[in-house]
């Protein structure tokens, strides 16, 4: 008896763990307001989300050393994509939520050489040192993908594509899911994959 007791109050215990650390990760949901944030870009200057009120948001979380990444950048296809949905008006933010010390994580001056080393076309690179937006959206990879619709709901977040590896000749095979997403939206269309499981490196948070 005092043996199921035991199991039963262990059992219990566990899945509040679970329910709290679940919560936890409960960051953003499709169609609710995207949690608005301050950073500083490549360039020194404060860049805030409601600075962008009315647009097309993309945020793209980021670490040029992992090879997640450098599939798609290597291969010109990160880059292709920013300069695309840019050119039609979209915000393209690239963050960088490595704390620092840890891979990934770029001072101000660094970040600016690196922008432009590695042809980004975003429309601002943004050092999240202390991890506070990558946390405030959940952020677990890089790359991580989320689209902000105009009216500041989330329209799309998870993976760039569907074929979860470090090989560039996978692009061509793979679904676009950010490609998707964004042309749907542009053309006024409802999106058909809204959330997807995003792969890569794992953001390198402070904690």
């Amino acid at each position: 008896m005092k043996r199921v007791f035991k199991n039963l109050l262990f059992s219990f215990l566990a899945l509040g763990v679970l329910s709290f650390s679940l919560g936890a990760q409960a960051q953003v949901e499709i169609g609710k307001a995207a949690p608005d944030f301050t950073a500083t870009n490549q360039e020194g200057q404060k860049v805030s989300l409601s600075d962008f009120k009315g647009k097309y948001v993309v945020l793209e979380w980021s670490n040029f050393e992992c090879p997640f990444v450098r599939k798609h950048y290597d291969s010109k296809n990160m880059q292709s994509l920013q300069k695309k949905y840019t050119d039609q008006g979209v915000v393209w933010l690239t963050i960088f939520s490595s704390a620092p010390g840890k891979q990934g994580y770029y001072k101000q001056a660094e970040l600016k050489e690196r922008k432009s080393k590695e042809g980004n076309q975003a429309t601002h690179a943004l050092m999240d040192p202390t991890g506070e937006i990558g946390k405030k959206y959940g952020a677990k990879t890089t790359p991580h993908l989320f689209i902000i619709n105009p009216e500041g709901k989330l329209a799309y977040m998870g993976a760039i594509d569907s074929i979860k590896s470090t090989d560039i000749e996978d692009i061509a095979k793979a679904n676009n899911y950010v490609q998707e997403a964004l042309d749907a939206l542009l053309k006024g269309e409802k999106v058909k994959t809204t959330n997807t499981v995003s792969y890569g490196c794992s953001v390198k948070y402070q904690n």
